[in-house]
């Protein structure tokens, strides 16, 4: 038997409520974080251009290793966004595809990828300008120690 303190109370049933991505209880959120890693970001738009095999997925995606490829496509195939065939082949051959969820959700991600091209020296400058002005906060602060 646990002691009374750790006890674990049945929370609401949350599925008939409807998603809400600010709620830390919805379960939604963690979708969320799902998706909002860099390699779905980056993978799921790849697949876009069709069904493609794990090399070439490795190789379009620049800094993914297998270590990191493996979670991120089984999460997304889980959740029903990419699909796996494997052709039952020697040497074993298996592509992977969006599926037609995953279309919806890479041409959303897509978008992502052009204003982040359009705007990536905006928030670049913007940056160099926050830091210069961190930078003398901290040689005024200097000063006046």
């Amino acid at each position: 038997m646990r002691p009374d303190h750790l006890e674990i109370a049945a929370g609401p049933d949350l599925s008939a409520l409807p998603p809400n991505v600010y709620s830390s209880a919805c379960p939604s959120r963690r979708l969320l974080a799902l998706l909002s890693d860099k390699w779905s970001l980056l993978i799921l738009p790849l697949l876009k251009h069709g069904p493609m095999r794990n090399a070439e997925l490795l190789r379009g995606v620049d800094g993914v290793s297998q270590k990191m490829w493996t979670p991120t496509q089984r999460h997304l195939e889980r959740c029903g966004l990419i699909l796996r065939h494997d052709f039952g082949e020697v040497p074993p051959r298996v592509e992977y595809a969006l599926s037609p969820l995953g279309e919806s959700l890479a041409s959303v991600f897509a978008e992502i990828d052009h204003w982040v091209h359009a705007h990536f020296k905006e928030v670049q400058a913007a940056q160099d300008a926050f830091d210069g002005r961190e930078g003398q906060r901290e040689g005024q602060r200097e000063e006046t120690l």
